[in-house]
Formats: C-alpha cells, structure tokens, sequence
C-alpha cells in the first residue's frame, strides 16, 4: 500500500533502489543472493508471491549495454532464481523477462533487470479488476528467509 498510495512523481524520486540495495543490510533486505556482477532480489512492489529480479550491480539501461560477463552472469541468475523458486513454492510456471524502456513498463528504466514472477493455475482472481491490488500469500520478509534458505 506504501507504493500504491504514493504519488506518481515521488515513487523514485530520481534515485535508483538497485544501486542500493547491495548496500542494506541483509538482514532487512530482500536480496536473495549474490553472483559476481549481478544479485536477485525480491520485487519490492510484487505482482505475485515470489516475484524476483536479477539486477546487474553497474546501471545500464538495457541489455545491449551489459558487457559479455554481465549478461552471462544475468542469465546464469535468472537460471539459479527460477530452481531456488521451483524448489521453494513449486509454480506450475513463470513470467520471466525484461521490460525495456518506459514505454514498454519498465518502472525503473534506467537500470536494465530481469523479471522472475512464478505462476500458479487459478493465480489470478476479482481482487485486480474489483480493487486494483492483489493478495499475496506471504510476508516480503518471511518469502526472502524462505527462498534463501534454499539457495
């Protein structure tokens, strides 16, 4: 609700999270794990329960702007954060990919990440059309202490 309720223009305020949150303290964060060039997290503001992204440590725009090892390293990340979510939630899918550029919904789009969002039969329900939200079925904290227990 902190996300939805606040204004358009002050959601990020100029300032990118991915640059910050290797820096927080894990502990309070939702990093789930760290490669050598990039890391996966929790979406902070998620569209279905697990939802993660793996996110280059350097701010690049798009995926054309990651040098060889970082798209390699992304893409070894996306592989290593759908088994950690496989082995935690048991989807019956996923929605992986990137949103490059405002145009194409990307909420951040001056740093390029890969979207990890596990999928389940019958996910979807009147909660988005009636109320514009979703119900997700647990705590961002108690999700990344499960996933990382499995890494």
């Amino acid at each position: 609700m902190d996300y939805v309720e606040l204004p358009q223009d002050e959601k990020f305020s100029g300032r990118d999270p991915f640059l910050q949150i290797p820096n927080e303290d894990e502990s309070t964060s939702l990093l789930v794990f760290r490669s050598k060039l990039c890391y996966a997290a929790l979406n902070k503001f998620p569209y279905n329960a697990g939802h993660a992204m793996v996110i280059p440590y350097r701010q690049a725009a798009d995926i054309q702007d990651l040098t060889g090892d970082e798209y390699e390293d992304v893409c070894q990340s996306v592989l290593r954060m759908q088994k950690i979510l496989i082995d935690a939630l048991h989807p019956q899918g996923f929605n992986i990919g990137y949103n490059l550029g405002g145009a194409a919904g990307a909420g951040i789009a001056d740093h390029v990440h890969c979207h990890i969002v596990p999928r389940w039969n019958g996910d979807t329900n009147f909660m988005p059309v009636i109320v514009g939200t979703k119900v997700l079925p647990l705590a961002l904290k108690k999700m990344v202490a499960r996933l990382r227990s499995f890494i």
